[in-house]
């Protein structure tokens, strides 16, 4: 699903997509600059209990169209590394179940003051 989103700093919200995946959550979110040129953040958020509650720990990155496709080919050439150099016997095909709860593509329900998005 696209939407075009502005909320109000000058870096509109294109399209997101959610990933569930155990106690982390990562989103890839899609935004244009006032220039409308586009890049990409990943953001992972994790839960964390504290004395008075819980709050969640973010790590983002930052990703910009130039460096797309080299992104792409190091992630893969790693990946590749791993399933057949490290761990060649293991099934990858036993994690291809995606649950529809793990993987939401959606546009931002809101946008915080900060900038960070909020979802359902």
């Amino acid at each position: 699903m696209e939407e075009h989103k502005s909320n109000g700093n000058g870096r509109d919200e294109i399209f997101s997509t959610k990933v569930k995946a155990g106690k982390r959550t990562y989103f890839f979110d899609v935004k244009s600059t006032r220039s409308n040129d586009f890049y990409l953040t990943i953001t992972e958020s994790k839960k964390r209990f504290k004395e008075d509650g819980f709050t969640y720990e973010k790590h983002k990155i930052f990703l910009y169209k130039e460096d797309f496709n080299k992104f792409m080919e190091a992630l893969t050439s790693t990946v590749n590394h791993v399933k057949n150099e490290l761990m060649p016997g293991v099934d990858f095909s036993q994690f291809d179940q995606v649950q529809p709860e793990e993987i939401v593509a959606a546009s931002p329900k809101a946008a915080s003051d900060d900038g960070e998005l909020r979802w359902d």
